[in-house]
């Protein structure tokens, strides 16, 4: 079935069965009411779930509703724990959909937290996004996979690098014809690595991360760098999470081989933070069209010479068929605003990588459904 006929499908079903349903057992829905349902009839948390039958002691909390309520606070952008729990405590409609009928059977603030680091201890945001995009896009083909990052701030105290102590050579010049042993550079080291051995080599502490804004000016923060790629339509189908230091381009191989292994797709589209050969021999391996901006470095002469060829382009209207492919990147920007202005990006109130990448990824499979649906309108 194809991606429109299977969203199609859930359409007439939330339209026709499930909102009238609901509106007259639970009262009148808002849209963001709406967009909860479409993500919890989409993704069935609770089958991603152990069961909670059986074992000694006092029952767990209903783990498959506490899901739910993340989930619910991702769709709200709700900053915080404690303001989850006061709106599902006014809000009847949020709270029986999420699986508690009464205020009185809400758990405490330290339940959910709980629940949270389980949830984070076993990925299991990342384990619903990837079987979303499975279930809905297994035999799509993407025209473009569009790859960027984006800076995570954090409330954690950054990691100081630790000195790194060279071995001291002779003292003097070296000998005529000697060349330094140097060891390989992470591009050049990823290059026969398996996937899980790339993921792994990535660092995922907390420290400074420092880039240029759209203005030219440098920004710094302390926290993460989330690195995601998205195809045709604003889908986010892989991320990565990594410290704020790493640079975009040693993130690129790991990246695409995920994103490989869940889509198909003809061109791989980067900005000039990823011009490098290796980066390129990737994306060709896989047998995708890199189209990745020129990065002129600190060579004057080829920087002067871009900045004429764009110009002499812009003065007779042409536009390559390259650089019109190359706008589609603008996907994954979108994304990455969409992530932060509406589905809790910028409400990062927990400590750790694990945690931290939980909390956005609980925000990503939100953003993944209600895209799926608006692809349809």
């Amino acid at each position: 079935m194809s991606l429109r006929a299977t969203i199609s499908q859930y359409w007439e079903t939330f339209q026709k069965g499930l909102f009238p349903w609901l509106a007259e057992e639970l009262g009148p829905l808002s849209e963001r009411h709406k967009c909860l349902v479409q993500v919890l009839e989409m993704v069935r948390v609770e089958e991603w779930l152990p069961d909670p039958r059986g074992g000694r002691g006092r029952p767990q909390e209903n783990r498959a509703a506490l899901a739910r309520a993340f989930l619910a606070k991702a769709v709200f952008d709700v900053p915080t724990t404690r303001a989850l729990l006061e709106r599902l405590g006014h809000d009847p409609q949020l709270r029986r959909l999420c699986g508690w009928e009464r205020v009185g059977a809400l758990p405490s603030e330290a339940t959910f937290s709980r629940a949270f680091a389980e949830f984070a201890a076993s990925e299991l945001p990342g384990r619903l996004h990837a079987g979303l995009v499975e279930q809905n896009l297994q035999g799509h083909l993407a025209g473009h996979v569009s790859r960027d990052s984006t800076a995570i701030p954090a409330r954690e105290e950054p990691t100081r690098k630790p000195k790194q102590n060279k071995a001291k050579g002779k003292p003097g010049r070296p000998r005529k014809g000697a060349q330094a042993a140097s060891e390989p550079r992470r591009l050049e080291r990823q290059g026969s690595m398996t996937l899980e051995e790339l993921l792994a080599d990535l660092p995922t502490v907390c420290d400074m991360g420092v880039k240029r804004n759209a203005k030219g000016h440098q920004e710094s923060w302390a926290g993460y760098k989330l690195h995601i790629d998205a195809i045709d339509g604003g889908l986010p189908v892989s991320c990565l999470l990594t410290s704020a230091s790493l640079h975009d381009s040693q993130a690129a191989i790991p990246l695409a081989k995920l994103t490989a292994g869940r889509v198909d797709n003809l061109y791989d589209l980067m900005d000039s933070a990823y011009d490098a050969e290796e980066i390129r021999a990737c994306s060709r391996q896989l047998g995708h069209v890199p189209l990745i901006d020129s990065n002129p470095r600190r060579d004057a002469r080829k920087k002067a010479e871009l900045k004429r060829e764009a110009l002499a382009q812009r003065s007779i209207g042409q536009l390559t068929p390259q650089a019109r492919r190359y706008h589609e990147r603008s996907n994954v920007e979108r994304v990455n605003g969409r992530l932060k202005d509406e589905f809790g990006g910028r409400h990062v109130r927990v400590r750790g990588h694990r945690k931290v990448l939980c909390h956005l990824m609980f925000g990503i499979v939100a953003l993944t459904v209600d895209q799926l649906m608006r692809l349809l309108l």
